[in-house]
């Protein structure tokens, strides 16, 4: 039986008060093992997509499944649920807690997935190894620099081993050599096939991932994968 993809919209809208259409009939499918780019300018609705694939937000209108569950029948509580066993986050700005260590900034990505506190510390460092930051697991944020930080978030986004990893601008806070080391963990991290979407303003960085969906005004305007054409030529992909 052919897996569900890990994410599907159909036809989503997101309106706000005052007339303001952040997406316009938005239709995309990530499959199981992809890498790619939401890529476009600030406005554009792309952060507004990934709060919307996250379950962080509702649509107004449309079908927006994620793992095969149609969220808009899930109640707070599951969804929730879905985000803990399901999606895991990583953030331009890190949001790790100041007075604990690596290792428990870590394991706090597993509070709401009723894993013993023994096991995830044990989890925990076993995710920093997979970011090679092992050496500095009993270190704080203060003590470790801003490319540090972010495999951090990225060990904490992975420790409960989600389905889909969503990364908003994650080099977008770093120095060219240290989101160079954040974006070939990406890499890394999909070819051991984690699903990963990765939501970026940067042309450069979304033109080295194998499938880029640009965004304008709302609306999906191209979505293409490496040695093919453009998918607004076809079907699928083209926000209308």
């Amino acid at each position: 039986m052919t897996p569900a993809p890990v994410i599907e919209l159909r036809d989503v809208t997101k309106s706000y008060p005052g007339g303001v259409h952040a997406l316009r009939g938005v239709n995309l499918t990530v499959e199981e093992g992809e890498l790619l780019a939401v890529v476009g300018p600030s406005g554009s609705g792309k952060s507004t997509m990934l709060n919307v694939i996250g379950t962080l937000d509702r649509s107004t209108t449309g079908t927006v499944r994620v793992a095969g569950y149609d969220v808009s029948e899930l109640s707070d509580s599951r969804l929730s649920a879905l985000r803990a066993r399901h999606i895991g986050f990583v953030f331009q700005h890190f949001h790790l807690a100041a007075g604990r260590d690596a290792v428990d900034n870590v394991a706090d990505g597993l509070l709401y997935a009723g894993v013993p506190l023994k096991e995830r510390r044990a989890r925990a460092r076993e995710a920093l190894a997979k970011v090679r930051l092992d050496h500095r697991s009993s270190h704080t944020p203060n003590e470790l620099s801003g490319g540090e930080k972010q495999r951090v978030a990225i060990a904490r986004a992975l420790v409960g081993a989600p389905r889909l990893l969503l990364a908003d601008e994650p080099t977008g806070a770093l120095d060219t050599a240290s989101g160079a080391i954040v974006m070939e963990l990406v890499h890394e991290l999909h070819a051991s096939g984690t699903t990963i979407c990765v939501i970026t303003h940067d042309n450069e960085i979304a033109d080295s991932l194998p499938r880029r969906v640009r965004f304008r005004d709302g609306e999906i305007v191209s979505d293409s994968r490496s040695g093919t054409c453009p998918a607004s030529s076809r079907t699928e992909g083209a926000g209308s």
